[in-house]
């Protein structure tokens, strides 16, 4: 009976040892192959650029926008301003004395407006951050789904019944008018200027003659 219970030692001590062996080979090939393709990732080559640009576009689709969706509690947490709407050409003084008249009209004058976030407007090719979290605001910049193909970046001017204008705009357009709580994907709360012309500039020459280029 001893010498049965020490070969069982004996078969459990060299099994330890070869699994632990085992394991350690697997562990060292799988860094020593992470290496390999970081090395690889490294080098200027079209291979290596080819798979970076396929590893950046698997990242951000599947994991880093997905991510920011959840934190903001929107579908569309980053957006690009594609039109002129929000543009302001000038500083806000000049700007609101070309415009402050049709605000007053509805309700802001221009120590409210000039506490707004984003009172000196959006302008096109900027990308937006966009949050679904807390309540709409007059004075916020909403983004939300219409009758147009894309969704509209403008600012809410009043919010019972919820209504919203192009700060660049003349006049509101169909569909700002009466917005339901179901068309709203989020509003504003920061952006980065003009990184969005990183997409805009390979879909400007399909636009039409006037909506081409930057804002005026």
């Amino acid at each position: 009976m001893q010498i049965k219970r020490d070969e069982d030692l004996h078969f459990l001590f060299f099994g330890y040892i070869f699994k632990h062996m085992i394991c350690n080979s697997f562990v060292n090939k799988f860094f020593h192959s992470i290496k390999r393709f970081w090395t690889f990732l490294k080098q200027d080559t079209w291979q290596s650029w080819l798979v970076s640009l396929v590893l950046a576009f698997i990242f951000i689709k599947f994991i880093f926008f997905p991510l920011l969706s959840w934190i903001f509690l929107t579908s569309l947490p980053l957006v690009v301003v594609e039109s002129c709407s929000m543009y302001h050409s000038s500083g806000f003084n000049s700007w609101w004395d070309s415009n402050g008249v049709w605000y007053e009209e509805h309700g802001i004058d221009k120590e409210e407006f000039s506490k707004l976030k984003f009172k000196n407007g959006l302008n096109k090719g900027d990308i937006v951050l966009v949050s679904g979290r807390g309540e709409y605001k007059q004075g916020d910049v909403l983004i939300f789904n219409s009758q147009y193909k894309y969704p509209l970046i403008h600012r809410l001017i009043r919010v019972d019944p919820y209504d919203t204008k192009g700060d660049n705009n003349f006049a509101q357009l169909p569909g700002e008018l009466g917005i339901e709580p179901e068309q709203f994907v989020g509003k504003a709360l920061g952006r980065i200027p003009g990184i969005g012309w990183i997409k805009l500039i390979f879909f400007e020459g399909s636009r039409s003659a006037e909506q081409r280029g930057f804002c005026k």
